[in-house]
């Protein structure tokens, strides 16, 4: 296992040619619409698991296949359009199959529950592990945003490139924690707002509530942590080096 901040003239050869691969990547790859991630992903599926998944319309079987359907749709075209396969796009595709194979095959709800502890978990595993490896996934995302070669030849200029990595090394480990205080949240809404065994009307109704309340009780308090997380990473930067961010930002 090889840690970043021990890297070889080699690595750093292999790290160029990756940003300029990476540069390729970001200048193709296609903006996401927000909008239709929360209508696919969001509002849809809590809308026909509430409203059209009683008898009188699609029935539970029914009504939890189409509401899965959007958001696993979404994730595929999304996939494709990116044109790789990711972890974390991986894991989500696979928590959408295991929802609809729990409400279908009628398990008990405890797994549905456990399911969405531990989705949450296993991405916090996966970023804090990467940062025993080559590649840590921070430096890969932000890698996408701003140029790292760059800003790593700053620091150096000021003999301070060790400031750098560890700068690098606590936003890897906060942005960890916050998928474990997910995990917890997850936990949290499953077990008060799951209500009934899968299969019946009741839990595919508390699945919708329970879809519902995600965006405000975990993606957003999420989004304001991953936003601190960037705050101290970017204003550390600026501080340290002298240098306007803008600078560093891929085109």
């Amino acid at each position: 296992m090889t840690n970043e901040s021990n890297s070889t003239p080699l690595s750093k050869e292999n790290e160029s040619e990756e940003n300029a691969t990476q540069e390729k990547i970001v200048k193709g790859t296609k903006k996401e619409n927000p909008l239709l991630n929360i209508g696919f992903n969001l509002i849809i599926p809590t809308m026909i698991m509430m409203k059209f998944s009683s008898d009188e319309y699609l029935g539970q079987v029914y009504g939890l296949v189409t509401a899965l359907a959007f958001p696993l749709l979404y994730g595929l075209y999304d996939l494709l359009g990116a044109g790789k396969v990711n972890f974390f796009s991986l894991l989500g595709l696979l928590s959408i199959v295991l929802t609809g194979g729990i409400g279908l095959l009628k398990v008990d709800r405890n797994w549905m529950i456990v399911k969405e502890t531990a989705f949450p978990l296993l991405m916090g595993l996966f970023v804090v592990g990467s940062e025993w490896f080559q590649k840590p996934i921070v430096r890969r995302i932000l890698n996408q945003m701003i140029d790292l070669d760059k800003v790593r030849d700053v620091y150096a200029e000021g003999n301070q490139e060790d400031h750098f990595e560890k700068r690098l090394k606590r936003s890897s480990y906060l942005l960890g924690s916050t998928f474990f205080i997910s995990a917890v949240l997850n936990f949290l809404l499953a077990f008060f707002v799951l209500k009934g065994q899968p299969g019946s009307e009741e839990f595919v109704n508390s699945l919708g509530k329970m879809t519902g309340l995600s965006f405000p009780v975990i993606a957003f308090p999420m989004m304001i942590m991953v936003g601190l997380i960037l705050y101290y990473l970017f204003n550390g930067i600026k501080k340290e080096t002298n240098v306007e961010l803008e600078s560093f930002f891929r085109q």
